[in-house]
């Protein structure tokens, strides 16, 4: 399963990217976070189980200390398989 999750807030310039790069590989995921260029939000596309990929959200959703999420849009999608890893994405 893919999800593509968008996280509105105070989320650029506090470590939100290495902090859901670090929750990914740990759970087993592929994908990329990044930041995006309008700076209120950060977009993570990440691919496993339904399971683990709900478990990421719920992880990323309560944030790194400094962090401040006011919301999130998610799309669940099929697998493409594309990814060999979970990376940060400039």
């Amino acid at each position: 399963m893919r999800l593509c999750l968008s996280i509105y807030g105070n989320v650029q310039g506090v470590g939100f990217r290495w902090f859901a790069r670090t929750q990914a590989q740990v759970l087993g995921c592929t994908g990329y976070v990044r930041n995006h260029p309008d700076g209120d939000r950060v977009e993570l596309v990440a691919e496993a189980d339904r399971a683990v990929l709900e478990q990421l959200a719920s992880r990323l959703l309560a944030g790194p200390p400094g962090s401040r999420v006011d919301g999130s849009e998610a799309q669940w999608l099929d697998s493409t398989g594309e990814f060999a890893q979970f990376q940060i994405r400039h």
